[in-house]
């Protein structure tokens, strides 16, 4: 028998965490993070972690996990949110899987294999090199003359990813995207509820808008000043998130902060609706419009849901 493993996707900002923590309380559940920046100690703000006040009492797991130095890989990922959930398990509890980034989220959902390639730090760490001389838009270029599916799915500014498909590559001259695609056609090992949720996207913008605002009021420059202090490059992966990149150059005055404020609402923006083209791509399960359904109805929608699949 499949053990349960309820998701719950969507967009940045449109309500994932609030609903989540409902959720655990109302079926006995304890939360994942399928985010890849809340992994990262010190990034609270720009990253919308729950607060300890909001969680409710709610474990949750893959958050301040590592420094903003330490290498994060969905393998790495993967394998710790496995050991949690059966923590999760052993306690009779469900565990949910709550966040945005759709690759780790999938990774988990479907098993998927990342463990056949060796990993080659050298050459990763050359491509990185490369992105830091020539800039991020060159390295895909690299991607795309070899994988171009891959390319077309991949953000030139997410050079982690970028250059892991280059890597994996070189290491087995097979396309990354072939590999997933066969990946995809595993069955998963668990009896999942996949609900997305989504929104009429002006009122979703609204939101984002509205949430950097109270981020840069809640603190947000200081911790990007705070992580430079500690000494936390710019360069690195985590500090090239967004909420984090678009600060720094206001930090280093380079612009102006209004401008900084705007870019970030920009990157957030697009970075909403490539998530929502990826869920609708990717994966098949429950939609929920929030534009529609109050977090109430939503939650009522959801538990009949997980119901029918023979969850709780």
């Amino acid at each position: 028998m499949k053990k349960p493993l309820i998701v719950i996707a969507g967009p940045t900002a449109c309500g994932k965490t609030g609903l989540s923590i409902k959720l655990a309380k109302l079926i006995n559940g304890e939360i994942i993070s399928g985010d890849s920046m809340q992994v990262y100690k010190y990034m609270d703000i720009g990253t919308a972690k729950a607060t300890k006040e909001e969680m409710n009492g709610i474990k949750h797991y893959m958050i301040d996990e590592f420094y903003p130095d330490e290498e994060f890989n969905v393998t790495i990922f993967q394998k710790k949110s496995k050991e949690y959930m059966e923590k999760i398990y052993s306690e009779n509890k469900i565990p949910i899987l709550c966040g945005g980034t759709g690759f780790y989220i999938n990774a988990l959902v479907n098993d998927n294999d990342f463990t056949e390639t060796e990993n080659d730090y050298t050459f990763r760490n050359s491509l990185y090199k490369f992105a830091e001389d020539n800039g991020a838009e060159a390295l895909h270029k690299k991607l795309e003359q070899i994988d171009p599916e891959s390319a077309k799915n991949i953000h030139p500014n997410n050079i982690k990813r970028v250059a892991r498909a280059i890597e994996f590559f070189e290491l087995t001259k097979t396309p990354i995207s072939k590999h997933n695609e066969n990946e995809k056609q595993k069955t998963s090992p668990y009896n999942t509820a996949f609900i997305i949720l989504n929104m009429d996207r002006a009122k979703l913008y609204d939101r984002i808008e509205k949430r950097i605002d109270i981020m840069v009021e809640n603190g947000l420059i200081e911790e990007v000043k705070k992580l430079l202090d500690m000494g936390y490059s710019e360069d690195l992966v985590s500090m090239q998130g967004i909420g984090y990149k678009e600060i720094v150059p206001y930090i280093k005055g380079e612009c102006s902060l209004d401008y900084a404020i705007s870019e970030l609402k920009k990157a957030t923006r697009h970075f909403a609706k490539r998530q929502i083209t990826w869920f609708k791509r990717q994966t098949e399960g429950l939609w929920v419009d929030l534009s529609v359904q109050s977090e109430d109805e939503a939650l009522k929608t959801i538990e009949n849901y997980i119901k029918e699949l023979g969850i709780i």
